[in-house]
């Protein structure tokens, strides 16, 4: 039995789309988005006709229900043209995706089905100001009356949250059992009353991403809405990461390529002490180093959405992917400053908003050190 790196005819075109996107028509808008904080919503219109935006809803919802390694192909892709536009068009997929593995067909049909016909925004709105990498410490609850749930509490950091028409949210139902049975996954909507939404966060990087708190206020949510049973809130937020934990750490490799592109050409054009500063060693040491590392987290990308798409557990190769993805983009940025000198410290050139844009890889979808976390619980608890 042999193992093939090689793409198919149709992921290669599939590719090829996202990154004629990508260069054509999100890096020339991605300098005007990171200076405003505007969201960048002529561009994911954009993306939605050409049908690089909800990616992964079954095909009997409208979409095309691509496998997890095509999302891959597509989020490298669109990173490397800016990754903050790519997390503003990529967030609906986080907030689908549990929507995708656990919803009813009446919440698919009603929720899932319109986005592939219509340009529209969801939002995952589950960490909190006092529950970010400890999910189980979230203390929104949900508290049934008849036919309805009664939602109180507050999420942060939530992407999309100033632009979405629905939210996935996490409350809690059973404030005794938490994780274990006692927190349940809703569809909220935005309009409905008591749903309050906060002032954009300006961030240091990804300033495209529109980033909220929202705060619930007796906000009655219809027993209809819930995703999956009662119950199954954290079973479902964590079964998405599987999906898109991979997705993320593929477009952490895109930022790298992006950057060390960009320092490998600017050392071809640089000179010192009479030659390109590409001929130094400890120059071309640190390219060549950037290289191998956005290659070898590519391949942890491309094994765990294959392990997905098999239709095996990659949970552990998820983390694997994004741990060393979101470590690597960093690395990769920061030396492609240090390449540039003082100029990779100026806004006039590209890298040092790569730079403030990949220290997010290392936060969100899971901390690095979260990461390093649930390896070490499927090395030792899992293999015992």
């Amino acid at each position: 039995m042999s193992v093939s790196f090689e793409l198919s005819e149709e992921q290669e075109q599939l590719r090829q789309l996202a990154h004629e996107f990508a260069r054509d028509v999100i890096r020339p808008a991605a300098p005007h988005h990171d200076e405003t904080g505007e969201y960048p919503h002529e561009v994911l219109r954009q993306a939605h006709e050409l049908g690089l935006m909800n990616t992964h809803i079954e095909e009997e919802n409208g979409g095309f229900g691509l496998s997890a390694l095509d999302g891959l192909l597509i989020a490298e892709e669109l990173a490397w043209g800016c990754t903050g536009i790519g997390t503003a068009m990529e967030a609906n997929g986080l907030a689908q995706q549990p929507v995708i593995i656990g919803a009813s067909d009446e919440l698919k049909a009603k929720y899932l089905a319109p986005m592939t016909e219509n340009y529209s925004l969801c939002a995952y709105a589950v960490t909190e100001p006092g529950a970010g990498s400890d999910v189980q410490g979230l203390k929104t609850t949900a508290v049934r009356k008849g036919d309805t749930y009664v939602l109180n509490g507050s999420k942060m950091w939530i992407t999309n949250a100033g632009v979405a028409d629905w939210y996935f949210v996490v409350a809690l139902t059973d404030a005794e059992k938490k994780a274990r049975g006692g927190m349940t996954a809703f569809i909220v909507e935005r309009d409905w009353p008591g749903v309050i939404v906060g002032k954009k966060e300006w961030n240091m990087g990804q300033r495209a991403s529109d980033t909220r708190g929202i705060t619930f206020e007796d906000v009655e949510v219809p027993a209809a809405n819930v995703v999956g049973r009662e119950g199954d809130g954290w079973k479902l937020a964590m079964a998405a990461f599987d999906y898109t934990r991979p997705a993320v750490a593929c477009a952490a490799v895109g930022l790298a390529r992006a950057a060390m592109e960009h320092a490998a050409q600017y050392a071809t054009e640089r000179k010192t002490f009479g030659k390109p500063i590409a001929a130094h060693q400890s120059i071309a040491f640190m390219i060549a180093e950037m290289a191998m590392n956005i290659d070898a987290g590519r391949l942890l990308c491309w094994q765990a959405g294959s392990l997905k798409d098999a239709g095996k557990r990659n949970t552990r190769q998820a983390a694997y992917a994004k741990a060393f993805c979101a470590d690597m983009a960093m690395k990769v940025a920061t030396d492609a400053v240090q390449v540039y000198g003082g100029y990779g410290y100026s806004k006039e050139y590209p890298v040092e908003k790569l730079m403030r844009d990949a220290k997010i890889f290392q936060i969100y979808e899971g901390t690095s050190q979260i990461q390093r976390l649930i390896i070490s619980k499927e090395i030792f608890v899992r293999n015992r």
